[in-house]
């Protein structure tokens, strides 16, 4: 086996080290709240998913904008924005707001077959475990994974559980150099192609699995796109090889190095908190948690899922789910069936299955 490299880089960072550090935490001004609340008001006339970059007129948050973005595809992937005063403000004010942020970082992509662009995390009665359910509908514990085909994921929490449910991110930087340094014949295989449930998303003519590596390597850095229980439930079908025990070894040490204190940062979401993080480059996490009986104290956080029409260069394989979006280049977010249009609905939805 040739000898792998290892990635120095703003990316290769650690838990523990950038908890000790408050410069990935943003807190917004008053000002550049009020600006963010003038940009919303003076669009409420329109659809928000017309909305665009030179819609929001940002002047006192552009250049902190920027920053976060060159943090996000460039730098550590990872920023969290404090301050927003959510619980003063109706849903579709904060909706809005949101968007303009997101409007600075990329483009909108659909989060399901209905054309969701906003997403709702939620506990609707869905399980985890469900192939055939979505997993941001339930309470159950979410291993660590990346969101297949977004590559800037935004969360803004609104509420927390009463009990549990928190999250956490690894880099991928630092667990591939632990790998190559320790275990360097299941680093190989992580390069190599897994099989992943398309979870009843296909469309007609497509398999209802498609195959990927979980990580791939540029001469500048380490790329993710892992659902361990995608890889997992693909096995349901008689098509798909059975998970060699090489593969399995190799996806179990990757979620208990993500998960090892030396590596992983767990994550203080309070509500107004903007996370982004890129996607292709970070693994995140959710523990089980236990919600409030009533449904307007419910954990719930909003999700964007962005691509980047100006990002680097992608692998082939990383194409693999949905293809390119003609309008973009980029991974393609859900396919839409004929007569669906784009949505950013305000409420949770029903259980999506």
């Amino acid at each position: 086996m040739d000898k792998l490299q290892t990635y120095e880089s703003a990316r290769a960072w650690s838990g523990p080290e950038l908890a000790a550090r408050r410069d990935w935490i943003y807190t917004l001004s008053k000002t550049q709240i009020n600006e963010l609340v003038a940009a919303a008001e003076s669009t409420s006339d329109r659809d928000i998913v017309s909305l665009e970059h030179d819609d929001f007129d940002l002047p006192a948050l552009e250049p902190v904008l920027k920053r976060v973005r060159t943090e996000l595809l460039e730098g550590r992937g990872v920023t969290i924005l404090r301050g927003l005063p959510i619980d003063d403000w109706p849903i579709a004010r904060t909706a809005r707001v949101y968007w303009a942020i997101a409007s600075r970082m990329g483009v909108p992509i659909a989060q399901n077959a209905l054309g969701n662009v906003l997403g709702h995390v939620f506990d609707v009665g869905g399980n985890a475990d469900d192939p055939h359910q979505r997993a941001h509908q339930s309470t159950g514990a979410l291993p660590f994974h990346t969101d297949i085909s977004a590559e800037i994921v935004g969360l803004l929490c609104i509420r927390s559980a009463r009990l549990g449910g928190a999250s956490a991110l690894a880099s991928v930087t630092t667990l591939w150099n632990e790998l190559v340094a320790t275990r360097p014949n299941l680093a190989a295989e992580l390069l190599q192609p897994f099989h992943l449930d398309r979870r009843g998303d296909e469309i007609k003519g497509q398999d209802p699995w498609f195959h990927m590596p979980i990580l791939a390597l540029t001469p500048t850095e380490v790329l993710v796109c892992h659902n361990p229980r995608f890889i997992r439930s693909a096995q349901r079908f008689p098509q798909v090889p059975a998970l060699r025990p090489i593969q399995e070894e190799a996806i179990d040490l990757l979620q208990a190095l993500a998960d090892d204190p030396r590596f992983k940062l767990e994550i203080d979401f309070q509500p107004g908190d903007i996370q982004l993080i890129n996607n292709m480059a970070l693994l995140h996490s959710r523990n089980a948690y236990e919600d409030w009986p009533e449904p307007e104290r419910r954990r719930h956080l909003l999700r964007l899922w962005l691509s980047v029409p100006d990002g680097r260069l992608l692998p082939k394989a990383f194409f693999a789910r949905q293809g390119a979006d003609p309008a973009t280049g980029r991974p393609a977010g859900f396919p839409l069936p004929t007569g669906a249009a784009y949505a950013a609905p305000l409420e949770a939805p029903h259980l999506i299955r």
